[in-house]
């Protein structure tokens, strides 16, 4: 499946459509590792394995690709040092930054609905 050219009509962005590049983007961010990577980075400049040490089960495969997606859609910035062995540092841009804020409001609604949702688990399972 290849990425659509962005015509700048409003079918680009409708979410309702199967085929609109906002569900591509909306797929491509709304997963947990890059849900994950976005929060860790917050306003911090991480070497990959600083990242991956930061985000608890995460595979060096799974990094590796959410990293590159992130890049690709312009939400993180990898830069590489010529250094022996070379460095790359990831940080986020400007756009990843304010994605993060809908991020944190995420997390907040986690933290404060958790208990709610165990003990509808629990009466769900039960």
């Amino acid at each position: 499946m290849g990425t659509r050219r962005l015509t700048g009509l409003p079918d680009d962005a409708d979410l309702a459509r199967a085929d609109s590049l906002g569900r591509e983007i909306f797929s491509d961010v709304a997963n947990k590792w890059a849900l994950l990577i976005i929060e860790f980075l917050g306003e911090r400049t991480l070497r990959f394995s600083e990242l991956r040490n930061e985000v608890e089960g995460i595979s060096h495969k799974m990094l590796t690709q959410n990293l590159r997606m992130l890049e690709r859609n312009g939400l993180v910035e990898r830069t590489v040092y010529p250094t022996v062995p070379p460095r790359v540092e990831y940080t986020l841009t400007d756009p990843g930054r304010a994605l993060r804020v809908t991020i944190d409001g995420l997390c907040d609604w986690t933290h404060q609905y958790l208990g709610h949702i165990e003990d509808s688990r629990r009466r769900f399972d039960g």
